[in-house]
């Protein structure tokens, strides 16, 4: 895998990859001389995607790699320069531009690694250090973690459909950009399909790619039978026919009809492709003529918007297919177009270094009241290495020697952890004063972890429809904590 999967893609700064608020904010944070005081900000989400009951951490490798280069140019400094106000005067004066030229990322961050199962409100990444750098790299963060995040997690859902199935990535065409597909590409490969057709991911993460012919292909000569002997001379080894351009099942024919041709010239047909109609039936019809014709071992590849729901009927309705291409509805994550990952502070070093005030984001929903302190998740494990159970908890604090989880939606739902129940801390240091300290894993070995981790989850947590919930709880002393800063931050309202 390359090492550098931004930064050696693209040759500008990235600095200015944020919204204009994190500018502003930081440009305040310098002018109140607050840009050094201390702060920890966490990056999670509060719902998992598609209705499911888990997600598939992803994108940290390009979020180390842009934090590792965060360095804001001349050019970066020239165009902040030139931005004004609604008045026509320098939105930002040269001193505080001065600042950023020699600005240089100094703070702390834990993760949790590539390919790790997560769960609604806990911290992916932990941001400690000044509170202007802090800030500014929100924006960055979330983009980069959010999408990856949530095209691994379909892309496991896909794999858990597929069963023992081959699944290739098919998407780039129908991609948000070309960064959007190689972005994609790469989580899905973490997230467990098999190969891709994206050339520049191949070469970039050491991807698998895979292809077979446009329908453009066959279109170009008078006939099949010549369009696909062609490509059987171009490819004798290595050939998949499209054999729906005309009609499917005649397509199978004549692809039987070259395969007999590649036999006796040593060779074999690998493949036929469907990418219209009624999949099920066409793929059981294609499969008995194959058969029939003494080619067992001919592939039947699909595609034509396929996804995990799709995938499942048509394996309950018998279908004979043993490759499955997936497209836009993998790289677009249809049906849930972004992750909502959100990036909050969760406590501000007072004045004079004396403490922390640990901060708290209110909602009229439960659901979006942030959880304050220095938050770490401990995942508890039965004797076979399978989750249990999570517990959000604040390692500003000392943990008492009994532990109960509360359900932080709802505080009677209480769980006590068993002495000795044996865990792991999931956020482990990345950077310490801004310098690497963890060399992070390959993205072959995150894609290992993530199969390992959805395999370890319960079906009931896996399941496309209604998942079971699975527990994740914040230690007791922190939901009092949280319970009486909610009651202190919120005003009393006359009845």
């Amino acid at each position: 895998m390359n090492s550098a999967p931004l930064s050696g893609l693209y040759a500008p700064s990235l600095s200015l990859l944020t919204d204009l608020y994190q500018v502003t904010m930081a440009y305040g944070y310098w002018q109140q001389g607050m840009q050094d005081r201390e702060a920890v900000f966490h990056l999670y989400f509060r719902r998992p995607p598609f209705e499911g009951g888990y997600a598939v951490c992803a994108g940290l490798a390009y979020a180390a790699d842009w934090l590792e280069n965060l360095r804001f140019s001349e050019d970066d400094l020239a165009y902040l320069g030139g931005l004004k106000s609604s008045k026509g005067a320098a939105m930002f004066p040269q001193e505080f531009l001065n600042y950023l030229r020699d600005l240089k990322f100094t703070c702390d961050v834990d993760a949790i690694a590539e390919g790790t199962v997560v769960f609604a409100n806990e911290p992916l990444i932990r941001v400690q250090g000044p509170l202007l750098q802090a800030q500014l790299v929100e924006t960055a963060l979330l983009t980069l973690v959010n999408f990856q995040t949530l095209v691994a997690t379909k892309a496991a859902r896909i794999r858990e459909a597929a069963g023992a199935d081959t699944v290739l990535e098919f998407g780039l065409r129908r991609a948000q950009g070309f960064d959007g597909g190689l972005s994609a590409s790469r989580a899905a490969y973490l997230g467990g399909v098999d190969a891709t057709s994206n050339v520049l991911a191949g070469q970039r993460f050491n991807i698998p790619v895979k292809g077979t012919h446009a329908h453009s292909w066959v279109m170009a000569f008078d006939d099949e039978v010549e369009a696909f002997t062609a490509y059987a001379k171009a490819f004798p080894d290595d050939s998949v026919f499209l054999v729906d351009t005309y009609d499917t099942l005649e397509g199978v024919r004549h692809a039987i009809k070259v395969a007999r041709q590649m036999r006796a010239n040593g060779h074999e047909l690998g493949g036929i492709r469907l990418d219209s109609g009624d999949l099920a039936y066409l793929s059981r019809e294609a499969r008995a003529l194959l058969n029939e014709a003494g080619f067992e071992n001919v592939r039947i590849v699909a595609s034509n918007d396929l996804e995990e729901n799709l995938i499942t009927s048509l394996k309950l309705q018998g279908a004979k297919i043993d490759t499955w291409g997936i497209g836009t509805q993998l790289v677009t994550a249809y049906d849930q177009p972004a992750l909502g990952g959100v990036y909050k502070m969760a406590a501000l070093r007072k004045p004079n270094d004396s403490g922390w005030d640990f901060t708290i984001k209110l909602s009229e929903q439960l659901a979006k009241t942030s959880i304050p302190g220095i938050l770490q998740v401990r995942r508890y494990e039965n004797e076979k290495g399978q989750p249990r159970a999570d517990m959000l908890y604040n390692i500003a604090e000392p943990l008492p020697d009994q532990l109960t989880l509360i359900d932080p939606s709802d505080y009677t739902r209480r769980r006590p952890v068993r002495a000795g129940a044996a865990f792991r801390e999931l956020l482990q240091p990345v950077f310490r004063r801004g310098q690497r300290v963890q060399e992070l894993p390959t993205l072959e070995e995150s894609r290992t972890r993530a199969q390992r981790e959805v395999q370890s989850l319960d079906p009931s947590i896996r399941r496309f429809l209604n998942p079971h919930v699975y527990p994740v709880g914040l230690e007791e002393t922190l939901n009092t904590f949280r319970t009486n800063l909610i009651l202190e931050k919120r005003p009393l309202r006359p009845a």
